[in-house]
């Protein structure tokens, strides 16, 4: 059952993302991703300028007068949502988890989906598919699929994102726009990575915490896997152990960053220190004039 608490969090988090949907995200939304091509709407009286190869020959031979052929955008796209919900995620140095601001990431993205008349699906993942909503229409399927973003209790805490995309490989039988949202800090996703990339539209969204990568001089202090709840004691004093763990990290990311653009992939970068919304937005942009 739905309680009062869920019912106002999921209004809340439709609040916020409103305006952004409505002032920024629409417009360049829909200039960004295009449908999947042209289709008929209907035929009117040739016009001086018009193109003479848009003549449609049957209705202009039954009028005795020379009719074209109006074709439209066709515009319906399917978005798939694609969420890490591995335990790594409830990690947070700033004021949300990154899978509080994933939540609101896809919103982001459904609402603008929904709002271009286009459907909306998510998987939520772990090192299994926890959860699949196929694609649909209407502004309450977007927010169900927020909805059970939020507060879905995942039944593994661990992280295996070759068999989310597996998935979608198989479940996924038009072309669509694939959102990828998850750390990426995880190993042999990179083939069906590329596979899906050549089969579909995807876009990886990383989300970054820094101090994932910086450890702070608090002196001993006991690290805990959040995955595997193994724990460790380290000695944050020693420089020379602080730089070799960013160093680590740093060296993950570089990776993923490359293979990205060995693979051709769009990747997003967003970091929970700042508003995920200007990452978004320079995304937007640069893409709408690489495809221009």
């Amino acid at each position: 059952m739905l309680t009062r608490e869920i019912l106002k969090k999921v209004r809340q988090i439709e609040l916020r993302t409103r305006h952004l949907v409505n002032d920024v995200f629409s417009g360049e939304y829909h200039s960004v991703f295009k449908g999947r091509g042209m289709e008929f709407a209907e035929v009117r009286e040739y016009q001086y300028g018009d193109d003479f190869r848009m003549i449609d020959w049957n209705v202009t031979a039954r009028y005795n007068h020379p009719y074209v052929k109006i074709n439209e955008e066709e515009r319906e796209l399917t978005v798939m949502l694609a969420v890490d919900c591995s335990r790594s995620g409830a990690f947070g140095s700033h004021e949300k988890f990154k899978s509080e601001i994933a939540a609101e990431i896809c919103a982001l993205l459904a609402f603008s989906a929904i709002k271009n008349n286009d459907k909306v699906g998510l998987m939520i993942f772990s090192d299994i598919v926890e959860k699949f909503i196929p694609p649909r229409k209407g502004k309450s399927h977007a927010l169900r699929a927020i909805r059970e973003l939020m507060y879905f209790k995942p039944s593994s805490p661990r992280t295996g994102i070759r068999n989310g995309l597996e998935f979608l490989l198989k479940g996924l039988k038009r072309k669509a726009i694939v959102f990828v949202i998850s750390d990426f800090f995880d190993e042999g996703y990179e083939k069906p990575l590329r596979v899906l990339n050549q089969k579909h539209d995807v876009i990886a969204i990383q989300l970054l915490d820094r101090r994932e990568k910086e450890i702070p001089n608090v002196g001993l202090l006991k690290l805990q896997d959040a995955e595997t709840l193994e724990e460790t004691w380290v000695d944050t004093t020693d420089a020379n152990f602080r730089q070799t763990y960013a160093d680590l990290i740093d060296q993950k990311r570089q990776r993923f960053v490359k293979d990205a653009k060995n693979m051709n992939l769009d990747l997003i970068q967003i970091d929970d220190s700042q508003s995920y919304v200007d990452p978004l937005v320079q995304f937007f942009k640069n893409r709408e004039r690489r495809f221009r």
